[in-house]
């Protein structure tokens, strides 16, 4: 069993996790804690303005999006030679300036769950434990993405899941219903050439977080999954997708 591993003297409860979703937008310590293993804490909450509104983030060009695919569909992303690694690029742009938008991946076993905290890769925690995965939050062509080195994965990971959900989305109100734009693009690792690219069509008022695809591996080989889907809880349906339970 997972649980939410926390700095906290408070007993974890479903309350105490909706309300530390409102400083974290969605982001959370999923992980059993062991003594070998070192818990990353949950990051800081960000700094809002006197004002209460956040920044909002400038409109964003989409680039070209060579290979398109549409949602739900799986297809190879291994060329005719090796793959040894990728980068996984995201933009956006929002109908609601009050919107910020975060990227996640987590890297998941065989079972679909988490393997520890430092298996979460956000702005927050920049690498996985292996190094394979890195995050970047600035792009000149996309808004943020992710550096994946194939080769210094862990065997462990068979799954990666990219995340999109957005800031305080519960305590202030917000929807994916307010965002446009939102894709995903599988480029080569030296970022010259596009494998996959899916661009959302359908965005629901009553989504929170926002499973935008997944790479995957199949029979030993290297696979892109263009989700599109999201749930309506953000921190609980997180732990409930990836098998953290919350006591009551």
């Amino acid at each position: 069993m997972l649980t939410v591993t926390m700095n906290t003297k408070t007993p974890v409860d479903q309350n105490t996790l909706l309300s530390l979703n409102k400083t974290t937008g969605g982001v959370i310590s999923t992980h059993t804690a062991s003594p070998a293993d070192n818990t990353t804490p949950i990051r800081p909450a960000r700094q809002i303005p006197p004002s209460g509104k956040t920044p909002s983030q400038p409109a964003h060009r989409i680039p070209p999006l060579l290979k398109p695919v549409q949602k739900g569909q799986k297809l190879s992303i291994e060329t005719a030679s090796p793959l040894g690694g990728i980068k996984v690029c995201f933009g956006w742009n929002t109908v609601n300036p009050a919107c910020d938008v975060d990227v996640s991946a987590f890297l998941l076993g065989a079972d679909g769950k988490v393997t520890g905290d430092s298996w979460f890769v956000f702005y927050g925690q920049a690498k996985s434990p292996d190094q394979s995965v890195v995050f970047h939050p600035d792009s000149s062509a996309d808004r943020e993405y992710f550096d994946i080195d194939f080769h210094k994965l862990n065997p462990s990971v068979h799954k990666i899941v990219f995340v999109l959900t957005i800031h305080e989305a519960l305590a202030r109100r917000l929807h994916f219903g307010m965002l446009k734009d939102a894709y995903i693009r599988i480029l080569t690792e030296n970022g010259k050439t596009e494998l996959a690219s899916f661009q959302m069509k359908e965005y629901y008022t009553n989504v929170i977080s926002m499973m935008i695809g997944e790479v995957y591996r199949h029979n030993g080989i290297w696979k892109f999954h263009a989700v599109g889907n999201g749930v309506a809880r953000d921190l609980a349906g997180l732990c409930e997708l990836y098998g953290v339970r919350i006591s009551d």
